[in-house]
């Protein structure tokens, strides 16, 4: 409600994100440890992720299907890797209808057996590749310390699985994939990312490689907004995924699969949201216009509604209003509760407003307000949305560029990332074990190898001037990466 007292960010960041969720009504803690309840409001704010996604995948030719929750256990141990990569987080049902299983059944913590299991029996020809298949479901790991939306024991998420006739397909498949997740975040969310290789030891469990998005939250912690992974034949061959190429020779296909899940709405809650509550940008926000109307006797009531109702309707065809009509409340009290809800615009129209023709319009992220002749408040709706979506983008850009930080001394380093100010672009060795210590030392992973640097190498047209030395050991390195404390 809005009348419960929201911690500020600067007192402690965490305990903030928990009270703006409970304000704002997005989510709560379930009865079973570690689970949420996603209330309406957080679902509604899925919902559009999940249209806006799920657009943007079926246009690059991929089709939704469905895979059961529950996995043989023996279908995880065929991947070595990949089993010894879950196995902390498994679930698993032994007892089935008061009796004891044969076999166990692993609960989904990823789908990548289930469904090469089903490939196997799809795929016989080149004619059948690629194959491009996209899941929404719930999955579940057992995770020992949660957070509502960025780390829960079950979660709500999209995946996708593809199969391949060559490795570059594959490649090129996972590389267009993070696109599509990172025009998606920039695009809807408002909120700019890094996108980059992972490290070997930050890759997916049976991978061969793992990309990914990166986002700066406004505490100067990373959170991985997405990946996408080059599967190789890692699972194709254990699952016996095999076609009959154009020469009749049997080959294994070579698989990808990449995600987002309900993190993202932390992801937007943390990169936007301020001390009165939820700032949601437009593209994602359940209810863009809230109405507010003020009167103090019933002939002025009648008078300011009928107005409100006039423009609810303007502008219903375009987004989604509300009138609150609510005669309980005073006006003061409703505007500090649509605040905590994130509702990105508010019109407010009392009587003197009516008479004039005109509406105070008031953006949530900047609390400017504007009075607004009725007759152009379409116009001015749509502008208002547009700008403020493009602020929000700006703002947390802005952000990031300021706490993006080229350090080469150790000393500073460890200041600076272990501090959480921000993301911290360094040199790196290369070498895993150097990695591991300033892990170790400062909590500090690398949140990924950036993309257009990667590329330069491989090509051949990296630029000298990039060259240096790690960080931490002084050996060696072609170009600086991403170390951030993650979430």
């Amino acid at each position: 409600m809005a009348s419960e007292a929201i911690t500020t960010r600067e007192k402690d960041f965490s305990q903030w994100y928990l009270d703006v969720i409970r304000v704002a009504e997005l989510a709560d803690h379930s009865p079973v440890r570690g689970c949420m309840v996603i209330r309406p409001r957080g679902y509604a704010i899925w919902e559009k992720i999940q249209a806006g996604l799920d657009r943007r995948i079926k246009a690059t030719g991929h089709e939704n299907a469905y895979f059961p929750l529950f996995i043989p256990e023996s279908f995880l141990k065929k991947e070595a890797k990949h089993v010894e990569g879950f196995a902390p987080e498994l679930a698993i049902v032994t007892i089935g209808g008061g009796k004891q299983l044969e076999e166990p059944l692993v609960v989904r913590p990823t789908s990548e057996t289930i469904i090469y299991s089903m490939f196997s029996k799809w795929i016989m020809s080149y004619r059948d590749l690629p194959l491009l298949i996209n899941q929404w479901a719930n999955v579940v790991r057992w995770e020992m310390r949660t957070r509502l939306f960025l780390r829960t024991t079950e979660f709500l998420w999209q995946e996708g699985h593809t199969a391949h006739a060559t490795e570059a397909g594959a490649e090129e498949e996972t590389r267009k994939m993070l696109e599509v997740y990172r025009d998606f975040v920039e695009t809807e969310m408002a909120l700019p990312v890094q996108a980059g290789r992972k490290t070997d030891a930050e890759r997916f469990a049976g991978a061969l490689r793992t990309y990914s998005i990166e986002a700066m939250m406004q505490d100067g912690k990373a959170l991985q907004a997405g990946t996408s992974h080059n599967l190789g034949q890692n699972f194709s061959v254990p699952f016996n995924v095999r076609f009959q190429d154009q020469n009749s020779e049997m080959q294994y296909a070579w698989m990808t699969s990449w995600g987002v899940s309900t993190r993202l709405v932390g992801a937007l809650i943390m990169a936007h949201s301020d001390d009165a509550g939820l700032i949601c940008p437009p593209r994602l926000a359940p209810l863009h216009v809230v109405i507010v109307p003020i009167w103090t006797t019933d002939e002025e009531k009648s008078l300011v509604l009928d107005s409100a109702e006039k423009v609810r309707v303007a502008l219903s065809a375009n987004w989604t209003v509300k009138v609150d009509d609510r005669d309980q409340m005073r006006p003061g009290w409703k505007y500090a509760e649509w605040e905590s809800r994130g509702v990105p615009l508010r019109l407010e129209i009392g009587p003197k407003d009516v008479a004039k023709g005109q509406t105070v319009v008031v953006r949530r992220d900047t609390k400017t307000k504007q009075f607004i002749p009725l007759d152009t408040i379409v116009t001015v709706v749509r502008e208002q949305l547009e700008q403020m979506q493009r602020d929000l983008f700006e703002r947390a850009r802005t952000l990031r560029d300021e706490r993006t930080k080229e350090i080469s001394d150790y000393d500073a380093f460890k200041e600076w990332v272990g501090a959480a100010k921000g993301f911290g672009s360094a040199h790196w060795c290369g070498r895993g074990e150097c990695e591991a210590k300033v892990k170790a030392e400062t909590k500090a992973t690398i949140r990924n190898l950036p993309l257009d640097k990667v590329d330069a190498h491989a090509a051949g047209t990296a630029k000298a001037s990039e060259a240096g030395v790690c960080v931490r050991c002084g050996e060696p390195s072609p170009y600086p990466v991403v170390w951030a404390i993650a979430y």
